[in-house]
């Protein structure tokens, strides 16, 4: 009995090392997606620079730009920004070798399901900080640039390592947003929640919806208002989502308890 409890545990183990093998090939191939993107786009570092900065700058009083308050700060931004940009665009590859990790696990049945997911967690993430970019941040800048021009009081000098920290918060909070939907198609398919329960609680949703953009976002009203809305609107998205991938027994139980 003792040979049997033997076996069993090194073909556990044997089991769980090929997974942290595949683990670890999974991330190195992300890392060199990342760095294979991020290479090439080197030469342009300035140029990308220039135009991530073209929100704050087109909010400022004509003449103006940002100031750098350390020796290699105006040099190390816009390699940081380009390694970010890397890191945004092999997203896809990313994310697909997080899904090759697990989709062994999956029955077939999920993994039908799970390809539209991951496609569409893609779309919408790049559509968040598509938002946050072209939307949220020159609305916060422009709002910022009117206050200080109305206020002899102090001037707007926005700092690169500043500005460069707030856009790219802004991107990634947006980003991670803008997946709601997948998050709530996700606890309908584990059958977690139901596609009603999750109707029931949309007062609770858009309550926290703005209290999550208040801690979230920069301290003004259009910035948590910017997420807020999104946030509900992708929550109302997400359930009728879930009425098309949740499982049909829960679908059967929303019908008869609806009929009650």
């Amino acid at each position: 009995m003792s040979t049997e409890t033997t076996d069993k545990e090194e073909l556990a183990e044997g089991s769980l090392l090929s997974h942290l093998v595949e683990l670890r090939d999974r991330l190195i191939r992300s890392v060199l997606a990342v760095v294979l993107i991020f290479v090439p786009l080197l030469p342009f570092n300035q140029k990308i620079f220039a135009f991530a900065a073209g929100p704050i700058i087109a909010a400022l009083p004509e003449g103006e730009a940002m100031v750098a308050t350390a020796p290699l700060q105006a040099l190390l931004a816009p390699f940081k920004l380009t390694f970010y940009i890397a890191f945004l665009l092999a997203m896809p590859f990313v994310l697909y070798q997080a899904w090759a990790f697990v989709a062994p696990g999956l029955y077939k049945k999920e993994k039908r399901f799970a390809f539209p997911l991951l496609g569409s967690s893609i779309v919408l993430f790049y559509l968040g900080a598509a938002f946050a970019f072209y939307v949220v941040g020159p609305l916060i800048f422009q709002f910022t640039a009117a206050l200080a021009a109305n206020n002899e009081a102090f001037a707007l000098l926005p700092e690169i390592k500043e500005y460069l920290g707030l856009l790219t918060s802004l991107v990634l909070i947006f980003g991670i947003a803008f997946e709601i939907p997948v998050a709530t198609v996700l606890l309908a398919w584990t059958g977690l929640v139901t596609p009603k329960k999750l109707a029931s609680v949309r007062p609770y949703v858009f309550l926290m919806a703005f209290v999550v953009g208040m801690f979230l976002t920069p301290p003004d009203v259009i910035s948590q208002t910017l997420l807020a809305v999104p946030v509900y609107l992708l929550y109302e998205l997400g359930i009728i989502m879930a009425r098309v991938f949740a499982p049909k027994r829960d679908v059967a139980e929303d019908a008869v308890a609806t009929d009650q």
